[in-house]
């Protein structure tokens, strides 16, 4: 990179819905990188709470504080995606041990199918290392209070889609 072109980083997931812990690392990803992609998987391996454009609405509304975050839906390789994009990074997220296993294998892959990007990992802030979007939407469906793992304007939509179901 010179000093005329940002190092670009992607930050994939499904951010289903993005949560505080979400939100912590794009805020940190973005003061290391130039520029840095949230891309919003589509999501087809998985069966989301919410619809693409809602996950993407969410996403761009915490990303407004920070200008060289650029939210992008994606479908299909990460490869794919990143290469077309420029990407020289992976951010990827590990809050646990058990994290560390499926993404190593993960990254392992990656560099096959990109060998010149690299995956950084990044540790969420302590208050943060066990909120998952997983146990986010299943307190919320449940009837629990998630207020402290999600944004104000992620929990309106989390009680609106608890209340139509």
């Amino acid at each position: 990179m010179t000093a005329t072109t940002p190092l670009t980083a992607v930050y994939p997931g499904t951010f289903d819905p993005m949560t505080l812990g979400h939100a912590d690392l794009m805020a940190r990803a973005s003061q290391l990188f130039g520029r840095l992609i949230l891309a919003v998987a589509a999501g087809h391996h998985k069966k989301t709470l919410f619809s693409l454009d809602e996950r993407l609405a969410m996403a761009q509304e915490l990303a407004l504080p920070h200008p060289n975050v650029e939210v992008v839906a994606f479908e299909g390789l990460l490869s794919d995606f990143v290469v077309g994009h420029q990407g020289k990074v992976v951010v990827r997220g590990l809050r646990a041990v058990s994290d560390f296993e499926y993404e190593f294998q993960m990254a392992g892959m990656n560099r096959h199918l990109m060998p010149q990007v690299e995956t950084v990992f990044m540790t969420p802030s302590d208050q943060y290392q066990f909120v998952s979007g997983t146990f986010v939407r299943e307190i919320a469906m449940l009837g629990g209070d998630v207020s402290k793992f999600v944004a104000p304007s992620v929990l309106e939509r989390l009680k609106a889609r608890v209340a139509r179901r």
